[in-house]
């Protein structure tokens, strides 16, 4: 059984520092200082506590039995987490609330420093830089240092000059086993902990060499299961009828969870059909999507563009309209702006009423556990917004050029792009276009006659 013990270990006629000691009761003791000063000559070595003989050596034993409580309680609440001096040190400061806010070595500070400034940095672009942190790099950044807050809940506070691969390695381990995050999102907290080492770096902060190598990953192409709606799914979705008000009632009652925060009506069905086609023909990310407006349609007398300039890259993009039921959507019915989760739940509705219901293998949110799983489940409650440009880029892939899909989507690379529709490099099919360009660009000149010699003088 723990036991909790203080003691002082100078008898010099001045004060000094109260340590207090965790024995596991094998052997084992970790003693750490607790700020806490008195002079020896106030302090009983029978009790391991100060005498009560005046006042503040009263209020100074009810503090350090305060501490002893909250070291016991905080034991009790540790669930396979090592006790170590950095344990009980981060114990110690977080009952007594000390907390450097000055260190600029410190990893949380530096975190807080980049969403502080985050409307003035600069970041570097497909044309050179623009300033300021996009919207869902600050939620990442804010998620980031949400993370390691709890993570120091175990520890002391992280400095940069800790940052060394067995560090790394023990912060691995616990986002995938501790907190059971999916090995994406693991990955990334691992990414975005080298770009931070990386910046602190720059504004002179000494960092260890090894965080600036930190690796981090992503699923096998072979453990990614991605969804999309093929050209014969979104056919089943234009020809879906939703004018049935007694239908529709009775779907709603029969499936209270998939309907339980929208209106299933014939209005509000029609309007998230019309964005799912959009968006699956427009090739934008959901974000973008939501955010056109006539204001970026353009006609030019034969045919509509659409410009986008795409918050995540603030790339500007052009996409091409030639799909008859698009013009119909965008000449006569354009949808009206949706939040982005009604979007997908209404999609979730949409592709259930369309018959979308095959059961495939994704992931899927556990609203329990906060932790998406993977299992078989029908295919219309794996559909959700960022589906739609997967589905562009994976309908559109070998029918035209990739260059083209690329442009439209905003990836900055083929390898991007192709992992992003888990497909790998087809070099036959890469020829095969070439080939066939090769003869359209020919097929209209006409053969030339070629006198070949025969060697005589005939």
């Amino acid at each position: 059984m723990a036991t909790v013990k203080f003691r002082i270990r100078s008898k010099a006629n001045k004060n000094v520092s109260i340590s207090v000691y965790l024995s596991s009761g094998r052997g084992k003791m970790i003693e750490v200082k607790t700020t806490k000063t008195i002079n020896p000559k106030d302090w009983s070595e029978k009790l391991n506590f100060p005498k009560q003989t005046i006042a503040e050596n009263r209020a100074l034993s009810n503090q350090l039995k305060g501490l002893e409580t909250f070291i016991f309680d905080e034991l009790n609440k540790n669930k396979g987490n090592l006790i170590d001096a950095s344990w009980l040190e981060s114990k110690v400061n977080e009952h007594f609330n000390i907390v450097i806010k000055t260190d600029s070595g410190l990893l949380i500070n530096h975190i807080q420093y980049i969403i502080d400034n985050a409307n003035t940095r600069k970041v570097k672009t497909n044309g050179g830089f623009k300033i300021g942190l996009s919207p869902s790099t600050i939620k990442n950044y804010n998620l980031f240092k949400n993370i390691i807050t709890e993570y120091q809940k175990t520890k002391k506070q992280i400095q940069f000059i800790e940052i060394t691969k067995p560090f790394v390695e023990r912060f691995t381990n616990w986002l995938v086993n501790n907190k059971k995050y999916s090995t994406n999102y693991a990955g990334k907290q691992l990414e975005i902990l080298k770009t931070v080492c990386i910046d602190a770096e720059k504004n002179e902060i000494p960092i260890t060499p090894y965080s600036k190598t930190i690796q981090h990953f992503r699923e096998s192409e072979k453990d990614r299961y991605i969804q999309t709606l093929s050209f014969e799914e979104l056919e089943q979705i234009k020809k879906a009828d939703f004018t049935d008000a007694e239908q529709l009632k009775e779907f709603k009652k029969a499936n209270p969870e998939l309907t339980k925060n929208i209106s299933i009506t014939s209005e509000t069905l029609n309007n998230a059909r019309n964005w799912i086609l959009l968006g699956c023909e427009f090739g934008q990310r959901g974000g973008d999507l939501l955010n056109i407006t006539n204001e970026n349609i353009r006609y030019n007398g034969k045919s509509y563009y659409i410009d986008v300039l795409q918050q995540k890259t603030n790339k500007s993009v052009t996409v091409g309209v030639i799909a008859p039921h698009v013009i119909d959507i965008i000449e006569n019915n354009f949808p009206k702006k949706l939040q982005h989760q009604k979007l997908n739940e209404y999609t979730k509705v949409v592709c259930k009423l369309s018959g979308i219901d095959t059961i495939v293998k994704g992931s899927k949110l556990n609203t329990e556990t906060n932790r998406k799983e993977l299992g078989m489940f029908p295919k219309f409650d794996l559909i959700a917004s960022h589906c739609f440009r997967r589905s562009f880029a994976t309908n559109y892939y070998k029918k035209i050029p990739t260059p083209i899909l690329i442009n439209i989507t905003g990836h900055s690379k083929e390898s991007l792009f192709l992992t992003y529709i888990n497909k790998r490099e087809d070099k036959d099919a890469n020829a095969d276009l070439f080939i066939q360009f090769y003869e359209d660009l020919h097929k209209d000149k006409k053969p030339q006659l070629k006198v070949i010699k025969n060697g005589t003088n005939d």
